[in-house]
């Protein structure tokens, strides 16, 4: 009987972020603007970091694949949640659902890693300076970046892979604007024990490792700044760091708050606001933050468009 079930269970309806009708035009024309402004602000500090020969350092090599990291797992969930707010169904079938949980989780879990991967580069440049050429070279950059992505394909190959043996019978509608984890489990009907220990295993290590390198990096930084005799070398160290804290906090406070509180009705409508920050509006914030106040930046895009508008002078 649950075999018939699953294999009946071919498609999904997806109940979106509200089912109120007054804010469906209204949200739906808001993530769309956020949206765009995500895909032009990751695409543009992506090419900006190519083009400028002045921004070819280990920091924003790793910036480059955060904005690559952000605009794809962005592009994972956005365009299925605006379908939601100009559609009486948001219907997505299965093969869909396991190819969003898929790549949103592939996703997420390498934007963890090289959170952390940002942290240690700070710690190394600011703790130990004179090794930092050394120690970041570009083939230790190019490994971790590689050691990142084997991270987000091995936590969600084995996630996905759990969710496959699973057979849905109780319901068609997922109470989510995506196809996340923790709406799922009142779809089961069948065991998931397995799941909910590979679950709670990968949390732990994603979460639990990043957290950790992050916080002994910003410790150690924090030791090493408080020591600099200099109280203009101080606002410096710190100024650094500072973009790299704030995205941190918004991103593991919103994801935290998701999957780190118990289960009920009350929670999970709750977990469906909470998990927009770290799902739409971290992947737009993140180029914002690390762009509007970051010198290094507004020199490298100035001389870009310098550039081009004295290459446009000589053709004229």
């Amino acid at each position: 009987m649950a075999a018939g079930n699953h294999s009946k269970m071919t498609e999904f309806i997806l109940a979106g972020l509200t089912e109120t009708p007054e804010l469906q035009l209204p949200l739906f024309l808001f993530f769309l603007g956020v949206y765009v402004v995500t895909v032009v602000g990751n695409l543009s500090m992506i090419t900006l970091i190519r083009l400028s020969s002045h921004l070819h350092t280990p920091m924003y090599y790793f910036l480059s694949s955060l904005s690559f990291i952000d605009l794809c797992y962005s592009t994972v969930i956005t365009p299925k949640m605006l379908v939601s707010f100009v559609t009486e169904k948001n219907i997505i079938s299965y093969p869909e659902c396991m190819t969003q949980l898929y790549f949103f989780l592939f996703f997420i879990m390498s934007e963890c890693h090289m959170l952390a991967v940002m942290a240690y580069d700070r710690y190394v440049a600011i703790c130990k300076p004179l090794l930092y050429n050394v120690t970041m070279s570009y083939q230790v950059c190019s490994w971790l970046v590689v050691e990142v992505c084997m991270m987000g394909l091995i936590g969600a190959t084995a996630h996905t892979g759990c969710m496959l043996r699973v057979v849905f019978c109780k319901d068609k509608i997922v109470n989510h604007y995506f196809y996340d984890l923790f709406p799922l489990p009142e779809l089961f009907c069948s065991s998931t024990y397995i799941n909910e220990v590979v679950i709670l295993c990968f949390s732990i290590f994603n979460f639990l490792a990043p957290t950790l390198t992050i916080l002994c990096s910003y410790v150690s930084i924090i030791a090493s700044v408080l020591q600099i005799r200099s109280t203009e070398g101080r606002p410096k160290s710190f100024s650094t760091c500072s973009f790299h804290i704030l995205a941190v906090t918004i991103f593991y406070g919103s994801a935290a708050f998701v999957y780190l509180q118990p289960s009920n009705v009350s929670s999970m409508e709750q977990g469906k606001v909470s998990s927009v920050f770290y799902t739409i509006l971290v992947p737009v914030l993140n180029p914002l933050i690390y762009s509007l106040r970051n010198e290094a930046v507004k020199v490298a895009l100035n001389k870009i468009i310098e550039k081009r508008l004295s290459c446009i002078n000589e053709d004229f």
